[in-house]
């Protein structure tokens, strides 16, 4: 989740609290389970990282940034990735502007998936390629990514179609075999395409596991559940399905082994190549350049 908001303010502060007082994990910084990740847009309309917070102890956090250049600016606050957010207040100075911004128009990504669309294991919120993405392409973001989960449900599948997004991107597979994928992936597309005749369907491959090198059991569990979503795929398209799109997964940490920080979740570097591997694809689905 993320707000937006213009303000003058050389100085703003924060005080939130998260649900949990477990504020990191052992292969995720408090950073990012925890933090509220702050980027500003700057004169050449770009949104730029500023500063994030740094949970330390408890579930009551608070935080200052200072010494902001004067002037207006947009500003954009990612909560917490995976510590729920109980409440949330954002301070300025009295005597400077504080104005909502009004919700964009164009319709958003949604994004299904696993952890790793959930957010694991970036160091903060605004690092984790679903938001990347968003500033890219200056799009709202629809993050269903759920941790340990994201199977292609039915019952999920029917709760997306109730919404209208511009694109929906199905990324299950790290959490899927073979056998699942060739069972769900037809009917989750089928049943998106019932209710949204027109909204493009991007199917991604799953990531690729930096340390499937040395590991046969792991490069065959690639080759059994990309086999399945490709068959898939290609039975959709013949079948007359339109508007699907597909993304290989095999380079998105890259090739070097250092997108990851367990092997399965990508590190910051690994969410940027994510990022720059979805973009031409989702670029291409919207007809945009």
């Amino acid at each position: 989740m993320a707000t937006r908001f213009n303000t003058d303010a050389t100085e703003i502060q924060i005080r939130y609290t998260v649900g949990s007082g477990s504020l990191a994990m052992p292969h995720m910084p408090a950073t990012g389970v925890s933090g509220v990740d702050f980027y500003a847009l700057d004169t050449d309309k770009k949104w730029k990282w500023v500063q994030v917070t740094k949970p330390a102890k408890g579930t009551e956090i608070i935080g200052k940034i200072s010494g902001i250049d004067p002037g207006m600016r947009a500003w954009m606050a990612y909560l917490p990735l995976y510590n729920s957010t109980v409440k949330i207040e954002i301070g300025v100075k009295e005597g400077t502007k504080f104005q909502g911004i009004a919700p964009r128009n164009e319709g958003s990504l949604l994004f299904y998936g696993t952890s790793i669309t959930h957010g694991a294991c970036a160091s903060r919120p605004g690092m984790a390629h679903p938001a990347i993405l968003g500033r890219r392409l200056d799009r709202p973001v629809v993050n269903l990514g759920f941790s340990g989960n994201g199977k292609m449900e039915p019952e999920v599948g029917a709760l997306m179609s109730e919404l209208d997004p511009a694109v929906y991107i199905i990324d299950c597979l790290p959490n899927m075999n073979g056998d699942e994928v060739a069972q769900r992936t037809e009917p989750l597309v089928k049943q998106l395409r019932e209710a949204r005749p027109d909204t493009p369907i991007i199917l991604v491959e799953d990531r690729t596991y930096t340390n499937s090198w040395i590991h046969r059991s792991m490069r065959e569990r690639h080759a059994a559940s990309r086999s399945s979503l490709i068959r898939a795929y290609d039975n959709l398209v013949s079948s007359g399905v339109k508007n699907l799109y597909y993304l290989k997964g095999e380079d998105l940490l890259g090739d070097d082994t250092e997108g990851a920080t367990d092997g399965s979740h990508p590190n910051d570097l690994g969410f940027m190549r994510q990022a720059d591997k979805f973009e031409p694809v989702i670029r291409k689905a919207l007809g945009i350049k």
